[in-house]
C-alpha cells in the first residue's frame, strides 16, 4: 500500500512539475492553445471562470504560482521516494504534509462544495488515516 502512495505522489510531482516548467506570462495564448484541445465550449461556466481568473494574474504572480509548484514537486517527490524506499521518516513526513492542507480543503469544500474536491478530500483523510494506523501499528510491534 505504501508503494501506491509512492506511486500516487510521483504522480502529482510530475503534474507540478509539469505546470510549473510550462506556466508563463502568456497566459491567454497557452489557453487559447489548450481550451479547444480540453474541449470545453465557449459557453462553459468553467471556461469562463478561467479566463477571468487567468486575465487577472499578473507576471509576478505566474512566476510565483511557477515556483510554488516547483517547490511542492519537489516535496511530494521527497515523500514518493522515501515511501517507495518504506522510509519511516517518508510516512511522518506525509501524515504532517497532508494533515497539514486537510483545513484549507476542508474550508474550500465548504464554501464551494464540488466532487472532486470531495474526492480529494475522502482521499487525503483516507491516506492519513491508513498512515497513522501502519504507524501506530509499527510501534506496538517494537514495544
Amino acid at each position: 500500500m505504501l508503494r501506491g502512495i509512492a506511486i500516487f505522489k510521483f504522480t502529482k510531482a510530475v503534474l507540478l512539475l509539469g505546470f510549473g516548467v510550462v506556466v508563463h506570462t502568456d497566459v491567454a495564448g497557452l489557453m487559447g492553445e489548450w481550451v479547444p484541445r480540453i474541449g470545453f465550449g465557449p459557453g462553459s461556466h468553467f471556461l469562463g471562470r478561467l479566463v477571468v481568473e487567468a486575465t487577472a494574474l499578473t507576471p509576478n504572480r505566474i512566476r510565483d504560482v511557477g515556483a510554488g509548484s516547483l517547490i511542492y514537486a519537489a516535496l511530494f517527490l521527497t515523500e514518493g521516494i522515501g515511501l517507495w524506499l518504506l522510509k519511516k521518516w517518508a510516512e511522518w513526513m506525509t501524515i504532517v504534509i497532508t494533515s497539514s492542507a486537510l483545513p484549507v480543503e476542508i474550508w474550500e469544500f465548504v464554501r464551494h462544495p464540488h466532487w472532486g474536491k470531495a474526492v480529494l478530500l475522502v482521499v487525503n483523510l483516507a491516506l492519513v488515516g491508513y498512515l497513522i494506523y501502519m504507524v501506530r501499528k509499527q510501534r506496538h510491534h517494537e514495544v
